[in-house]
């Protein structure tokens, strides 16, 4: 596991299309997502110990972005080959144990993730009501531990958003295990 930070954020950089199957069965293109409000699109993963430490709340956000009507989307990218944990199949289990309130999509090829410069599970890409990249941050304040969470800096930066303001120029960075890229 490589200890992998985002990079410096490519604010107003438009979403890349894409089109991948859902672990419900159904296939999810960008328009299925971007509808003029605020988009989050997470590239996670189910072996990731990063992840697995935000899961909950990662299906807590979703609740809460659906409250208010923001579309949540979750990508897997790793290589099911090396990583059989991350696997298709396995995320159906994964989405259907945890209850995922957003679809959770595989991308199989890796296409997309490096089309959207996906560097880490997980890695938040936030995008205004234009498509435009907004946020890419960490989700709060204390990835480990969920009790000494202070700020929830992702749902902040929608709420702004859907204000109708900018989100925090400052955002720290999100940090996880490194995309398991094909050899």
């Amino acid at each position: 596991m490589a200890l992998t930070y985002t990079p410096s954020p490519d604010l107003g950089k438009a979403a890349a299309d894409f089109k991948l199957p859902g672990t419900d069965g159904n296939t999810y293109a960008k328009s299925d997502f971007f509808k003029g409000q605020p988009t989050l699109l997470m590239f996670i993963c189910n072996h990731c110990p990063y992840v697995i430490a935000v899961q909950d709340r990662l299906v807590q956000l979703g609740h809460d972005l659906a409250d208010l009507g923001v579309a949540v989307a979750a990508i897997s990218s790793n290589d099911a080959g090396r990583y059989p944990a991350d696997g298709f199949e396995a995320m159906k289990l994964r989405a259907r144990e945890k209850d995922f309130p957003f679809p959770y999509l595989y991308d199989e090829t890796q296409s997309v993730a490096r089309d959207f410069g996906a560097v880490c599970t997980p890695d938040f890409f936030v995008y205004d009501k234009n498509g435009l990249l907004a946020y890419r941050g960490r989700l709060d304040d204390s990835w480990k531990d969920p009790s000494l969470v202070t700020k929830r800096e992702l749902f902040d930066a929608v709420v702004l958003l859907l204000q109708g303001q900018s989100a925090p120029a400052n955002q720290a960075p999100s940090m996880g295990c490194s995309i398991k890229w094909k050899i």
